[in-house]
């Protein structure tokens, strides 16, 4: 990180990123980028009505003779929970929605999945993570002092997903990923989800019990197994409309009984935890510079709003301290083995065993044959 510290002109991301840099004018990269690489991507108006209704039919005409047509990920959270709506009634799709149940699910999270989906006549699929796993794995990660510690929740959920879209044949996965909200994120805070091997080493060091069902999906089935051997497809149809998140908000509120619960990824407690406490207090992240940086460049959100929201600390203590006395029992640990583990010193994915060169492989591979036409 730079010694000097040092904040967008434009967003709020800054020195906190230790891989940020900023132009003569004081605009970060992360703002660069997404002028220069997302916005062109980012197909609103009739060029994006004219890919839904093509991506759509080809989606219908698949399922006609099928079950569902498409599978749907939920959390309970805005953006899933408004690309069930906007599958079924926008677009006329026939969704099955999946829910992976990692054991962190507020009680919130749990009713918004059951009302979107019970008020959308969407059939519901969940499954339950074997508790006594996830928690070994999650203590395992906060042994290992990473930053990135939604690793196991994460990984289970797109794992399970794609397992089950694989099972019942269904060829295309929707996802509620998005440009509007989600278009800066730090590769520094964090790193990727789906790298299996990092988290089988991560285990055999920290962990304790074995991992017979966990749900482990590496990097050769999703880039290569996945979509060119199996042909899965993964849609993204909010990138193609004018999402705003405050205006999904309030269409899922009046119309669906969904309820808010107070920050972005805050459906999952694990979650609320380790982005308002954890992260800004062993390793100074702060991840709503990110949200509302994302906000900012879609111009959801001005910069001062974005200010003033950051003058407000992360986490109420009140309610952090009843998360922390309740995250420590469920995983078995006592008050003060889960604080003295944000004493530990601080670890980079690098300190472990990793994919990240066959990652680069494969992503280099599938440019290189997609431009002489082996892959499309």
């Amino acid at each position: 990180m730079s010694s000097k510290y040092q904040i967008c002109t434009r967003c709020v991301m800054d020195t906190t990123d230790p891989w940020i840099n900023f132009d003569t004018e004081g605009v970060c990269s992360h703002c660069r980028n997404f002028d220069s690489v997302i916005r062109p991507l980012w197909k609103t108006g009739a060029e994006g009505q004219r890919y839904l209704d093509n991506i759509s039919n080809e989606i219908k005409h698949y399922g006609s003779t099928r079950d569902y047509d498409c599978i749907i990920g939920v959390s309970g959270g805005i953006d899933s929970s408004y690309l069930l709506h906007f599958a079924k009634e926008k677009l006329g799709l026939n969704p099955l929605a999946m829910h992976v149940d990692a054991g962190w699910n507020s009680e919130i999270a749990v009713r918004n999945i059951q009302n979107v989906t019970e008020s959308l006549n969407i059939d519901l699929m969940t499954y339950v993570v074997n508790w006594n796993e996830m928690r070994d794995l999650q203590v395992a990660y906060l042994r290992s002092s990473l930053a990135n510690q939604d690793v196991p929740q994460d990984h289970a959920f797109f794992a399970k997903l794609y397992e089950v879209a694989i099972e019942k044949k269904i060829k295309y996965v929707l996802t509620g990923s998005n440009f509007s909200t989600e278009s800066i994120l730090p590769r520094a805070w964090g790193y990727n989800a789906k790298d299996s091997r990092q988290i089988k080493a991560i285990h055999r060091r920290f962990g304790r019990t074995k991992l017979r069902s966990f749900p482990i999906s590496g990097l050769f089935k999703s880039y290569i197994y996945y979509p060119y051997i199996k042909g899965m497809r993964v849609i993204t149809p909010l990138n193609y409309i004018n999402y705003n998140k405050d205006e999904a908000m309030a269409y899922l509120t009046e119309n669906l009984g969904w309820e808010y619960y107070g920050g972005k990824h805050f459906e999952s407690r694990w979650t609320k935890y380790f982005q308002a406490y954890f992260l800004p207090m062993k390793f100074g992240y702060d991840k709503r510079r990110a949200h509302l940086s994302s906000l900012i460049v879609s111009d959801q959100m001005s910069r001062d709003d974005a200010l003033e929201e950051l003058h407000r600390p992360p986490f109420n203590e009140d309610d952090i301290k009843e998360d922390e006395k309740y995250i420590a029992k469920k995983l078995g640990l006592s008050l003060t083995e889960l604080q003295d583990m944000i004493k530990l010193p601080n670890k980079e994915f690098i300190d472990y065993p990793n994919s990240k060169n066959f990652e680069q492989f494969l992503r280099l591979g599938k440019r290189a044959m997609g431009r002489i036409g082996i892959l499309k």
